[in-house]
């Protein structure tokens, strides 16, 4: 049997990385604040984080925060992987966070380079923004009386099921470097996401786009957060919202 262990793994993806892994088989084990018995902060590390990785066939690192922190925990995740010869850590990227100067971005990006430096076998999967993550920035914006949205920004959202699906599958598998990028079925503008997500709340809200300032803002309407070329994603961003509604009526 493969032992696994999945940091993050009681967050929106890590959670649906860990079911699809003990649905195949897998003994998994689940690192976070609170999961006992790996009860870890990784950004602070601790006496837990060497028994997590001790044994483990593979790492599926999805934890990670905007809050920061992120590069100290791969940090400290690395070097615990060394000590313990895991042969094999899987790292969940963002498309774009090579070409957009955006600051969560380039975290993400310096922590691709600690691992592909890390001296052990790896994967890196970058994907799209999840449509959950979509959903709560526009529900966050619709709680004005105007919905104020980025002039000429598209998104391109991603069903977290189908991503932690190809996790699981590349965990399994053999180190593979950097792994073909994973976007979602359409690239759509944020209005008529936006839109979507009104209509399905009931909600009503005039919609207003405004120009803003900056080369992280640049880089998005230039669409460089995009992967047209790999629309492998199913689920549409009105398949996520109907199923959201269903699972809470």
């Amino acid at each position: 049997m493969t032992t696994i262990l999945v940091t993050g793994g009681t967050g929106t993806l890590g959670r649906l990385v860990t079911e699809r892994l003990r649905a195949d088989g897998h003994e998994v084990r689940v690192l976070s604040r609170h999961a006992q018995p790996y009860a870890v902060d990784l950004r602070e590390g601790g006496s837990g984080l060497e028994a997590a990785v001790a044994g483990a066939d593979a790492i599926v690192h999805c934890a990670s925060s905007p809050r920061g922190g992120d590069e100290r925990a791969a940090e400290r995740l690395i070097a615990a992987a060394r000590r313990a010869e895991v042969p094999h850590v899987v790292y969940i990227s963002i498309v774009g966070v090579d070409a957009v100067p955006f600051g969560y971005y380039r975290t993400k990006w310096a922590v691709e380079k600690l691992v592909e430096e890390s001296g052990l076998g790896w994967t890196i999967l970058r994907t799209t923004q999840f449509h959950d993550l979509v959903a709560q920035v526009l529900g966050g914006l619709a709680r004005l009386p105007v919905l104020f949205l980025p002039a000429g920004v598209s998104d391109q959202p991603i069903e977290a099921a189908e991503v932690a699906d190809r996790l699981a599958g590349l965990a399994a598998g053999a180190p593979a470097g950097r792994v073909e990028d994973m976007g979602g079925p359409e690239v759509r503008t944020f209005r008529s996401l936006a839109e979507a997500h009104l209509r399905a709340t009931g909600k009503r809200r005039p919609v207003l786009e405004v120009p803003l300032a900056g080369k992280a803002y640049r880089a998005f309407r230039t669409g460089h957060h995009l992967t047209p070329d790999h629309s492998v994603g199913r689920g549409t961003f009105e398949d996520f919202l109907k199923s959201r509604s269903e699972n809470h009526a």
